[in-house]
């Protein structure tokens, strides 16, 4: 039995606390957890505490209703609280792209567990808004007798709302899930119609999810400095001057990686991405209010923080930005990523809303050599890694024995043997035949595709290390490609390449966007009437989230000029419905060039990119005749690197398979 003596908790505390880790993604580290009880534990005491969490997490789950008694007693719900229909978005309170257990209402409601979508609801019809990557999988996962599919880019929301309800109707949001962006763009549209957007104090879902998970609970630590390259106290002081620049009192920050960023802590709340969920404040005098579950802090970080960081309840934000909001202060909020709640709020308190973006957002994107520096050393281990998988794959594919997901768990194996490894970035896509033309496509035990010989197979993943976040796609031959379609593949294959080395090699003057250069990696595609329907790149942070603003590489428009010490991917892909896909991904970093150097004579500032993903392109797929002299030269010194980079930390057959695998086309 624990005691308060053992723990320094009681029993019931202690089983709150587990209920909050058991709600978090499993670390790599089992035993991480064990600090939010005690820094230096008893050997005992910790295989006690570990034996209750298997017995917590293996107890029976409250049933879960059907999906015609949920839908019901969510509409029941809506009628006690006198509304005539209620959004469901997939997103939480940070509008951040993972979200907890907790938060997961709308795959709990319809059964649907993509990335994006909204359920609108009324007394008889209900619908599911997804856009066009899920359009098969929310077929097979959300009944079609009790759901109408719709298309969450081309069906407005709001036309549907005024089709589905009546003059005078009532249709509820929760004002934590939605920006203020969201709902000044759809009240309107929707009072022209004669119908009230009513924001509901507390959500209806709640109300009806029985067995509904706690928040998440993982150790909030500190992020070394020799990765960060940057004290929090100068980063709070360089934000801060900004904001006294410019006359604002204080800056809400929702965003938990700027949190992190800003502080210089780490958590694990959520899959894949290295953060604590929680709100804060950043006054002018570069004091910071940070708002979460004081039982997240490991002991360390109470002394990292500092005085200048008072941690504070989630509980006690409501009133604190009415406190800041005091004799009409002007608040800096990003209406992208602010709830309509934390703004109305403020504006209730008397606030003065600055809507800008999140003062965060630029100085986290433009990384300190310590972080560049990190990032360099994780793609070296991690291109490793690949290269010893991409061995075992070459012997192992040809066989026809492989699957989509003896692949995926092939793959981190291999990486879990890495230094410094903390988990994958993002759930690995691993596309074998027409699995790979699915642009985010995830592999489950009922899609499980076996790879046959004579096809392609695109596999992106990526991996967080404590110093730097991988991110790389390659699309690889599964032996040798079938004598039908191989001249069509090598075709693609080598457009996209062509795509991929453009932009790799493109030079360009300070203030250039991403949006200014997309067209590089596309104009080989559309040379031959061909394209890809994502963008080419994104931003990618250290140690932090795989997909990082405000920087990116697209067709839409990006007024955020690239700069030197940002992260990118180049990714051009091209997909064939029903047959294959192709993307070749690297991690890119932008760079100064120096006048006197490669442009001597250049009469303006210039940038160019270097890669820093190191893993060799599958050259059986490359149709050398396509490629121009200095195309070919680039593949050839790309791979001169890689093979320079990688073969130090590999073993002798490992080496010799690199050599052959990154030998001069």
């Amino acid at each position: 039995m624990l005691t308060e003596a053992g723990t320094g908790r009681t029993p019931a505390e202690v089983r709150a606390l587990l209920a909050g880790v058991l709600a978090a993604p499993e670390a790599e580290d089992a035993a991480a957890w064990l600090v939010l009880v005690g820094e230096t534990l008893p050997a005992a005491l910790a295989d006690q505490l570990q034996a209750l969490k298997a017995l917590l997490a293996a107890e029976p789950q409250p049933a879960r209703p059907g999906p015609a008694e949920r839908l019901a007693a969510l509409r029941a719900a809506l009628k006690r609280r006198d509304l005539d229909g209620f959004v469901v978005p997939r997103g939480d309170e940070h509008q951040g792209e993972y979200v907890p257990p907790r938060a997961q209402r709308l795959a709990w409601m319809t059964g649907f567990t993509g990335s994006a979508g909204n359920m609108l609801v009324t007394a008889d019809r209900a619908a599911i808004f997804v856009d066009g990557r899920y359009t098969l999988q929310v077929r097979a996962e959300v009944p079609a007798d009790l759901y109408e599919y719709r298309h969450l880019v081309e069906d407005p929301l709001t036309d549907w709302i005024v089709a589905a309800l009546p003059q005078g109707g009532r249709f509820g949001f929760d004002p934590w899930l939605h920006t203020i962006g969201w709902v000044e763009k759809t009240r309107p549209a929707l009072e022209r119609a004669g119908i009230l957007l009513v924001p509901c104090e507390d959500n209806p879902v709640d109300s009806v999810w029985q067995g509904q998970p706690p928040s998440p609970l993982t150790p909030v630590v500190p992020q070394d400095e020799a990765f960060s390259g940057e004290s929090s106290a100068d980063k709070r002081g360089r934000l801060a001057e900004e904001l006294g620049r410019k006359g604002i009192a204080a800056a809400v920050l929702t965003q938990p990686d700027s949190i992190a960023w800003l502080l210089n802590i780490r958590g694990a709340d959520v899959p894949c991405t290295p953060l604590p969920l929680s709100f804060a404040i950043l006054s002018a005098d570069a004091s910071v209010d940070l708002f979460l579950d004081g039982r997240k802090l490991a002991p360390q970080t109470h002394a990292h923080l500092g005085n200048r960081v008072r941690v504070r309840p989630v509980e006690e934000f409501g009133p604190a930005l009415d406190a800041v909001a005091r004799g009409s202060a002007r608040v800096l909020a990003d209406p992208s990523c602010t709830s309509a709640w934390i703004v109305d709020r403020l504006q209730l308190a008397g606030a003065r809303v600055e809507r800008d973006g999140d003062p965060c957002a630029l100085p986290k994107a433009c990384k300190t050599e310590a972080e560049l520096a990190g990032a360099r050393a994780a793609h070296i281990r991690d291109g490793a890694a690949i290269v010893r998988f991409l061995r075992w794959f070459s012997e192992e594919a040809p066989k026809g024995g492989l699957t989509e997901l003896a692949v995926v768990e092939r793959l981190l194996a291999f990486r879990r043997e890495n230094e410094r490894f903390c988990g994958v970035s993002f759930d690995t896509i691993a596309g074998a035949g027409p699995n790979g033309a699915i642009v985010h496509y995830r592999v489950t035990h009922d899609t499980d595709r076996r790879l046959e010989p004579g096809s392609l197979f695109l596999l992106d993943s990526g991996a967080q290390y404590l110093d730097g976040t991988t991110d790389v796609t390659r699309t690889l031959a599964v032996g040798d490609l079938a004598p039908e379609t191989a001249a069509e593949m090598r075709d693609r294959f080598t457009r996209v390449l062509k795509g991929h080395i453009a932009l790799s090699t493109a030079r360009f003057p300070r203030g250039t966007t991403g949006s200014q250069i997309d067209a590089l990696a596309r104009l080989p595609l559309w040379q031959a009437g061909l394209d890809y329907d994502h963008g080419t790149g994104h931003g990618v942070g250290s140690f932090l989230s795989v997909h990082e603003g405000p920087q990116r590489i697209s067709k839409i428009g990006n007024s955020v000029a690239l700069q030197p010490g940002m992260i990118l991917s180049n990714e051009p892909g091209y997909y064939k419905t029903g047959a294959y896909g192709i993307r070749i991904e690297n991690l890119i970093v932008v760079e100064p060039l120096e006048a006197d150097g490669e442009l001597a004579g250049a009469e303006r500032p210039m940038l160019a990119f270097r890669p820093l993903t190191l893993v060799p392109i599958d050259r059986k797929v490359i149709e050398p005749a396509l490629l121009s002299g200095a195309e070919i030269a680039w593949v050839d010194a790309y791979h001169a690197r890689v093979c320079e980079s990688l073969s130090p930390l590999l073993d002798g057959e490992t080496r010799r398979w690199l050599e052959e695998a990154t030998a001069p086309l």
